[in-house]
């Protein structure tokens, strides 16, 4: 009994409330609305690119590693905890351990072995991942600037003339961008402002189409301020960066309309830059070009911010 005389035991209000935690954390995790299919992603959207799966290894062997150095770390809190805890050994102050080299030795050791480890594998799929194929199957210049997008699209298209590598509107491009450009491609374009809409969907910002099965190669400009291009299902996204041109590549595997944004903080208006990827058909992309043409969206929008002399010496020097 307890010195008021009550049959209550202390122990009983904390088992109730570690009932309740426990109870509230099934809530959570089943109110998340994540089926069983989505949830070996830890978040991540359905890949559609095939670099993606790639990207997606990648994130679930952080969060494996992850997992298991919190258990391990979580297991030897609670081992200590309740095997030498006071109520338990009935000692005042435990034994002093001053020195253990073995133990020390361990835990600076494994660290380094885990940061070697998750080190070894992101280099590698880094590597991979922004390496470029001499000859792409098409460009598509990108080109951020505050508050949206446009596309250059660097392509033989009938109806338009003109010559990408001579494009005074492209000057800005480094050379070993400009020399994989198809030769004579006159190109077609196509800008957004953040009212733009997509009419199937009608998600806000201009639509880039793009071909299934066929490499793409972004080279990113900016007219002015860093921006950051993201497309969600590809789980890639690259900076944006005035005076410096970035390029990446990827195979969209999947039809549909997807979702982009810029992931970097641009200015008041940067949660309106957002645009649409759709992926369709080769024939249905050569068409789309062709209707731009139509249009009279020929020729390329300038590209922005020229290259910098800092940055011409310093990838000259890296060659």
């Amino acid at each position: 009994m307890s010195p008021n005389g009550s049959d209550r035991s202390p122990r009983r209000p904390m088992r109730r409330k570690l009932l309740q935690a426990l109870t509230a954390g099934l809530v959570l995790a089943t109110a998340t609305g994540c089926t069983y299919e989505d949830f070996p992603r830890l978040g991540m959207p359905t890949p559609t690119t095939e670099e993606a799966p790639r990207i997606l290894s990648l994130w679930q062997g952080s969060w494996a590693a992850a997992l298991a150095t919190g258990v391990l770390v979580w297991g030897l809190i609670l081992w200590s905890v309740f095997f030498h805890r006071r109520s338990r050994t009935k000692v005042e102050v435990p034994p002093q351990t001053r020195y253990n080299l073995p133990i020390e030795a361990l835990y600076t050791m494994v660290p380094l072995v885990i940061v070697s480890v998750l080190f070894y594998f992101t280099a590698r799929d880094e590597s991979d991942l922004m390496s470029l194929n001499k000859k792409p199957d098409l460009t598509v210049n990108v080109v951020g600037f505050q508050w949206s997008w446009c596309f250059n699209h660097i392509e033989n298209v009938p109806g338009s003339t003109g010559d990408a590598k001579t494009s005074k509107e492209l000057a800005g491009i480094p050379d070993r961008f400009v020399e994989d450009f198809p030769a004579n491609a006159g190109g077609v374009y196509d800008c957004g402002v953040p009212g733009t809409r997509n009419p199937q969907t009608n998600n806000p910002g201009p639509t880039l189409w793009l071909p299934k099965g066929k490499t793409v190669r972004f080279v990113l400009t900016s007219r002015d301020v860093i921006h950051s291009f993201w497309v969600v299902p590809f789980l890639m996204k690259q900076d944006v960066i005035p005076g410096h041109t970035n390029a990446f590549e990827v195979t969209p595997n999947k039809e549909g309309t997807f979702l982009g944004k810029c992931a970097e903080l641009c200015g008041v208006d940067h949660s309106r830059m957002l645009f649409n990827v759709k992926v369709v058909s080769p024939e249905r992309y050569e068409q789309h070009l062709q209707d731009l043409a139509k249009k009279g969206q020929t020729g390329y929008v300038p590209a922005g911010i020229a290259q910098t002399s800092h940055e011409k010496n310093r990838e000259t020097n890296n060659l």
